[in-house]
């Protein structure tokens, strides 16, 4: 299934894409994509309605992101070698981690907003998880039992707050507007393998990343194990799990994003985001 949410923001509904691409409203079986709505048995019982006996959503609605309130919003640094590499880093011998702040997820399509004190804003298209069913000490066998789908990510981040204002890099990851997700949550009977998911970016048109998840290092299965041994996961929470090379700040010189810029990104199953840069506004 293809899960989004429509409407405008702050007072979206649930819903899904039917076979012809019209959105259908979930509204009657749960009040959101959140929490325990993504349990397997609720995903089970969403996957058993006739799309047809649902009511479309108003053409052209706007898509927010695929997830409401995730309690965690973890990402991975460092997690593809070409990246690695282009970033003058040694590929790490376990994940990097580091939090983006949950408020700062928005829809899709939203604009990005420059924050205030920005020097070196930056893109990195990604590939999301979120988590189904509680998810502590897992094995990574079992790891999967407790994804429910994937999704788009574009971690937007600062450079200056994230390298240079010293600590940790959430300084530079959880900015208002920085987490763009969607524009729909693939549940996992439909996306079966992440090995091999074609990954691209562009600004104003100009392709600048263009990868795959076949360069990451730690894969699904492993960070799920893994983030569970030193954090309880809940239904709802997103992991979002590193960027292909060709972002901003490894060029040379590096390139960074400014007001009117145009990003647009997708990955192959999952859809495709674009969003326009905006200046600080209060």
């Amino acid at each position: 299934m293809k899960l989004v949410r429509f409407g405008e923001k702050g007072r979206e509904k649930p819903g899904l894409i039917d076979s012809t691409g019209t959105v259908r409203d979930l509204s009657s079986l749960i009040s959101d994509l959140a929490g325990d709505a993504l349990s397997p048995e609720s995903l089970k019982t969403i996957a058993a309605v006739d799309p047809s006996s649902l009511p479309a959503a108003p053409a052209g609605a706007r898509l927010g992101s695929c997830v409401a309130r995730p309690g965690n919003f973890v990402a991975v640094g460092l997690n593809f070698a070409d990246h690695a590499a282009e970033t003058n880093n040694p590929i790490p011998e376990e994940p990097v981690l580091f939090n983006k702040a949950p408020n700062c997820i928005v829809g899709p399509n939203d604009n990005v907003m420059i924050p205030k004190g920005s020097l070196k804003l930056d893109w990195e298209v990604e590939l999301a998880f979120v988590i189904g069913k509680r998810a502590r000490y897992v094995e990574e066998k079992d790891a999967l039992d407790h994804v429910a789908g994937y999704c788009v990510c574009n971690d937007v981040s600062e450079r200056h707050f994230q390298i240079e204002r010293s600590g940790q890099w959430m300084k530079g990851k959880g900015c208002e507007t920085f987490g763009p997700l969607g524009p729909w949550l693939v549940t996992t009977d439909e996306v079966t393998d992440t090995a091999d998911l074609a990954m691209w970016l562009e600004v104003n048109g100009e392709k600048v990343q263009n990868g795959s998840t076949r360069t990451m290092i730690f894969r699904v299965p492993f960070l799920v194990h893994y983030i569970s041994q030193f954090m309880v996961l809940e239904p709802g929470d997103v992991i979002t799990t590193g960027t292909p090379p060709g972002v901003g700040l490894g060029f040379k010189p590096p390139r960074f994003l400014k007001a009117g810029d145009v990003m647009r990104l997708g990955i192959t199953g999952l859809g495709e985001q674009q969003q326009t840069v905006v200046p600080f506004q209060l």
